[in-house]
């Protein structure tokens, strides 16, 4: 069973369209995704075998690779947001969950990396919560 989503970058510069499931969603507390994303971790969807559609913009899309490694990132060369990647040699998209403008079914399995986490990435469940920014 195919699956359809669509995405795109903060700007709206960059839009795309995913054909395929995602099997594994993983939060990746590694230093390397606390890097590109300024945060705790990143939220990746992997799908396997999927299409990825690139429906404007794919000329704003800038791609950086990590030398001696499998780490890379796309991003909007606009605003900077994370992108899908289009892993071929691995047979897969790489997918920012927070890129996505449709829901997904799938929840995070894992957090993943911790022993390489931020130190200030203690009890993130134990401070106080509000749903917009606090006077």
């Amino acid at each position: 069973m195919s699956h359809l989503h669509t995405g795109s970058c903060l700007c709206g510069a960059v839009k795309f369209e995913l054909e395929g499931e995602f099997k594994t969603f993983f939060l990746c507390h590694c230093s390397r995704c606390r890097k590109t994303s300024g945060t705790a971790h990143c939220a990746n969807l992997f799908a396997p075998g999927a299409k990825l559609s690139w429906l404007s913009g794919e000329d704003k899309l800038s791609f950086y690779r990590l030398e001696g490694s499998k780490f890379a990132r796309t991003f909007c060369s606009v605003c900077g947001s994370n992108m899908p990647t289009d892993a071929k040699s691995r047979g897969l998209v790489v997918m920012p969950a927070g890129c996505l403008d449709t829901d997904v079914t799938i929840t995070p399995q894992a957090h993943i990396f911790m022993d390489s986490k931020g130190n200030w990435d203690q009890h993130l469940g134990d401070i106080p919560a509000f749903e917009a920014m606090p006077n």
